[in-house]
């Protein structure tokens, strides 16, 4: 619906925390990715988002080598059900990205921006992280 109204779509997957202790996270994000993934998705009409469930509204934040090890998986599926379009992708993080986290988390591989949950509804804190984003050259 999305796509016909000419909005971006932006899909976002991610796991519980009992699928990360389970060690079934890998399953669950290429599970996740395939089946939201509509045959007419393009880099242009479409943004993935990685949130672990886990992360929303908690304060907890996946580790950097999470992220990049999460974000390259993503990559790596999206190349598989894309093909070469697949590197086009944007990627986002959201999961308690705040303004004490927001440029270390921007600057990690393969992490093309953020998707800002409870920190939007502060100006301050907002701005903070759009300040990030800047001084990262986006």
């Amino acid at each position: 619906a999305a796509h016909r109204a000419g909005l971006t779509a932006i899909i976002c997957i991610g796991e519980t925390e009992g699928e990360r202790e389970a060690g079934v996270l890998r399953e669950v994000l290429a599970r996740q990715l395939t089946g939201s993934l509509p045959p007419e998705a393009t880099p242009g009409n479409t943004v993935i988002a990685y949130e672990p469930v886990w992360a929303i509204g908690t304060g907890k934040v996946a580790s950097a080598d999470d992220i990049v090890a999460v974000h390259a998986f993503i990559r790596e599926g999206l190349l598989a059900v894309k093909g070469p379009t697949g590197e086009g992708y944007r990627i986002l993080y959201g999961g308690s990205v705040k303004p004490d986290n927001a440029a270390a988390i921007l600057a990690l591989d393969n992490v093309d921006g953020a998707l800002v949950g409870g920190a939007s509804l502060k100006a301050e804190d907002f701005c903070a992280i759009i300040d990030a984003c800047a001084g990262l050259g986006a």
